[in-house]
């Protein structure tokens, strides 16, 4: 039964303690109970009551059940008594295990009992130990949990007496005095406790009485007191019957037959100086070890008193294959392994035999208490791992149940357990030699994958022993890491008219975690761009991330197209990061000049002027007005005059301004009518061009129109005005690059001074100042360039650099992964040359008047926009900024 802190154990108490009264009133006498409970018998019921709260908060269960028991014997209710309900023992896999107990005990999961499964043999089981118990440990899941249950085996008497031989033969010499005693091997009972209390009873005879001496715990021997003389003349032999009984209830007894001879001769026997010597020794003693040294004294003369020591035939083989004996001197040697954990203690039994005739003989025994030295390491055992353990593990995770022993006693088999230091683990004692081994801080598999965690089990002996175990804690794995990208922004340059499908980028994302939750997947983030999706313009592939445009870009349409990729892993829940790419489309000459003019546009226009004949050398009769919906370099017009088989013409175009004039004075001499062939070309490659033909008529002064000349006159006002505005505008600009360029210098000089630059071209990286929203300069078609970025309208900028930085070679220009804050100094010093030029001079250069300048090229091959020449206004004025951005 188990005794516990339940309302029903209270009133089994009490019940008991009512009957306990009853029992004693019935003894005195009286056979009606009383009600009212004397001193005493309260004071046991505290006591009764102090024990059960006592034991049920000790945190572990305590049965009794009698040996023999049979199978399905009850023995507790131990569902019930572990706070488990019934319904929850199957789901969370209620087992029971006991080390080296075999299937004893079983529970029924049906009812929760604890039964007695087969025979239980209490003597085979712990031997003639005074306690015996065995331990379970009884494990459920969900959450793991582990209790100890030990169930007591209580001894019944089921083992009568037993003798080693069923006759034993003693020797009396016929001349032994009074009171001689002649030592009897006792019986042995396997029972223990009051099972095993033996009591001896002689047959009745005349001569021996028996005696019983106490060998000090050890138990009793029986010992022949001789009482009356023997004459071997008439009683040469007795036969005598020696019996045992046990206290058990029902008792058993045992008997062994007495065979006594009567011997004639020698009259004294030797003597021992003590009839029991104890002996103190360590174990693990080397062979010839001497454990004591035996005196025995005869006092007869001559040959009846020399001696002879030897093992008594009470004294087991066992023993005889430990120790051995000197027959001369009586020495007791070791002979053998003297291990404290097979035997803590021997009792040999020696006689002394006198060489007389007969021969007499004097017995002793000797008590060798072996002690306990820290020779046995302990021993480690890992059991019920819950491997491998999540990340996101709780702390206070069991991951495994570790039991230690030690077969040494005391301190040397008291034993403490440790663990690798710097691991999130610790071990929790559950019960005794029990222990958990729990999580003891929060796990990153990211930084740790694998914990290799030893347990260090160390004894109290000295020097210490110690063993170790090891156990390998894998770190599962969750989704706690979002895919990242190496950059938050790419820049990205393409070309117009890109085949449909063209791949233009790679994003590519890593997720620190593994398996699933690091396999990353990409799409689009989907947005409108103008009145159509983002899907329509490119694609993102989903495994790969390769983004691909899926129609040709058109430079003149869409200048910068802003977007963002997302990436999720494969997770539960999934994560996701995003990126933006900055997608610029570079231009391509694929549009050739258009004309304009109120009168005709076309590629190839024709349109009358008349001319008076009196107009002197530089006259300007006309102007060709021509755009190109490219930008940069393939919008940088020029003009020419296709040459005629005719005579040579008094007219020319300027090269850059379209303005047709006067050579020469006109005179008779020239055609009236002359047709003006005008090549209009840009600077593309390959370069695209568009044809222009004026026809002039040359008439006398009066009959030229007022109205044209007027008109003239108006037109070419208002190209003053905006020649001068443009040469203002110039002129600030250079006025705020001038700002600029000192501030640049003195940022460099502070620079330089604090870190030495190798090089030419130390500067690091140049500061952009852009100016938004400043305003155009004129252009003859008044067109801006649309930067779809999704955030707002397009914008329109205008940006300076400073002249002073030292161009340097430009080593990677690529059209993939260029960020803002790159190193663009060489191409800001070669800009701002044309920002001098610009400034300089209100006409194209007249070094090179028929090519580009110098710094054009450069600008064209980095795929910049740059300023174009303005004829109306006969200045430099810069194109909107949409490919200065970045």
């Amino acid at each position: 039964m188990r005794l516990g802190n339940r309302p029903e154990d209270i009133r089994t108490c009490v019940h008991s303690t009512w009957h306990i009264h009853g029992v004693l009133r019935q003894e005195n006498g009286s056979m009606v109970m009383s009600r009212g409970l004397s001193h005493g018998v309260w004071r046991l019921l505290f006591w009764l009551l102090l024990l059960a709260a006592w034991e049920a908060g000790s945190g572990h269960l305590h049965y009794s059940v009698p040996e023999e028991a049979k199978h399905g014997t009850f023995v507790g209710r131990i569902a019930q008594d572990l706070g488990l309900e019934l319904a929850e023992l199957v789901p969370r896999l209620f087992r029971v295990a006991s080390k080296d107990r075999g299937d004893l005990l079983e529970v029924n999961l049906q009812n929760g009992i604890l039964f007695v499964n087969s025979r239980i043999d209490r003597e085979a089981l712990c031997g003639r130990s005074a306690e015996c118990s065995i331990h379970l440990e009884v494990i459920v899941d969900r959450p793991l949990q582990v209790f100890h249950v030990e169930v007591e085996v209580r001894d019944i008497n089921d083992h009568p007496p037993m003798f080693s031989v069923a006759e034993q033969k003693i020797l009396v010499p016929e001349s032994r005095l009074l009171d001689s005693r002649f030592p009897l091997e006792g019986a042995s009972d396997a029972d223990v406790g009051e099972n095993a209390m033996l009591t001896y009873k002689l047959s009745s005879n005349d001569f021996f009485i028996l005696d019983i001496v106490n060998k000090k715990g050890k138990g009793e021997l029986p010992v022949l007191v001789l009482r009356k003389l023997i004459d071997r003349e008439e009683n040469p032999q007795l036969k005598l019957l020696l019996t045992a009984t046990d206290g058990g209830k029902p008792e058993f007894t045992g008997s062994v037959s007495l065979l006594i001879q009567v011997l004639d001769a020698n009259d004294n026997a030797p003597v021992f100086d003590k009839s029991v010597y104890e002996v103190k020794m360590s174990e693990n003693q080397e062979n010839q070890t001497l454990v004591i040294w035996l005196n025995a004294t005869d006092t007869d003369e001559g040959i009846n008193k020399e001696v002879e020591y030897s093992f008594s035939s009470l004294t087991p083989s066992s023993i005889r294959k430990k120790f051995l004996i000197n027959e001369q001197t009586g020495e007791i040697k070791v002979n053998g392994a003297i291990d404290f954990e097979d035997s803590n203690s021997y009792e040999i039994h020696v006689d002394a035999t006198d060489k007389g005739h007969p021969p007499m003989v004097a017995h002793c025994t000797v008590l060798v208490e072996i002690l306990d030295e820290n020779d046995n390491a302990p021993e480690i055992v890992l059991t019920s791992l819950s491997l491998p353990v999540k990340e996101d593990a709780l702390l206070g995770t069991v991951i495994a149940l570790i039991s230690v022993s030690d077969r040494d006693s005391g301190a040397n088999g008291q034993v403490t357990c440790s663990l690798t230091p710097h691991v999130p683990f610790k071990l929790v004692s559950t019960f005794k030699n029990y222990y958990s081994l729990v999580l003891d801080s929060a796990l990153d598999r990211e930084t740790v994958a694998n914990y290799y965690v030893v347990v260090t089990a160390r004894d109290g002996g000295s020097p210490s022993l110690w063993a170790t175990a090891s156990v390998s804690v894998e770190v599962a794995d969750v989704n706690d890491n979002a895919p990242a990208f190496a950059q938050p922004e790419y820049t990205v340059f393409v070309k117009e008219n890109n085949p449909p499908g063209a791949h233009i980028f790679t994003v590519s994302a890593t997720d620190a975690d593994t398996q699933e939750n690091a396999l990353v997947s990409y799409s689009l983030v989907e947005r409108r761009v103008g009145e159509r999706l983002l899907s329509s313009f490119v694609s993102v592939h989903a495994e790969s991330g390769k983004v691909f445009a899926l129609q040709p870009l058109d430079h003149e349409e869409l200048e910068l197209l802003q977007f963002q990729v997302s990436a999720r892993d494969a997770g539960v829940p999934a994560l996701g990061s995003n990126v933006t790419l900055q997608v610029f489309v570079l231009d391509e000459n694929d549009n050739a000049p258009e004309l304009l003019g109120p009168q005709t546009v076309g590629p190839a226009s024709e349109f009358s002027q008349l001319v008076s004949r009196s107009v002197g050398a530089g006259h300007v009769v006309s102007k060709v007005r021509a755009v190109d919906a490219d930008s940069g370099y393939n919008a940088w017009l020029s003009y020419e005059l296709q040459p005629t088989v005719a005579t040579r013409s008094p007219f020319r175009v300027g090269l850059y301004t379209g303005e047709i004039s006067t050579t020469r004075a006109l005179d008779e001499t020239d055609t009236p009518r002359q047709r003006l062939l005008v090549l209009v070309k840009d600077h593309g490659e390959p370069s695209l061009t568009a044809t222009a033909t004026v026809l002039v008529s040359l008439v006398e002064s009066g009959q030229v129109p007022k109205a044209s000349s007027q008109g003239l006159s108006n037109s070419s006002n208002r190209e003053v005005s905006l020649v001068d505005v443009n040469v203002y505008l110039i002129i600030a600009i250079c006025a705020v690059s001038s700002l600029l360029v000192l501030t640049l210098l003195l940022y460099t000089a502070l620079r330089c001074s604090a870190v030495p630059i190798q090089g030419g071209c130390g500067l690091g990286k140049p500061v952009l100042v852009c100016s938004s929203a400043v305003g155009t300069w004129s252009y003859s078609q008044q067109r801006q360039q649309r930067v779809c970025s999704g955030e707002g309208p397009p914008k329109t900028d205008l940006m300076a650099f400073s002249p002073s930085l030292t161009p340097c070679p430009v080593t990677d220009v690529g059209v993939e992964n260029h960020s803002a804050g790159g190193d663009v100094s060489g191409k800001v010093g070669h800009y701002f040359l044309f920002l001098q030029e610009a400034a300089s001079s209100t006409t194209p250069s007249p070094r090179r008047p028929n090519t580009a300048p110098s710094w054009a090229a450069s600008l064209r091959t980095w795929g910049w926009s740059w300023p174009s020449w303005c004829p109306a206004c006969s200045g430099w004025r810069p194109r909107t900024a949409g490919t200065f951005w970045r």
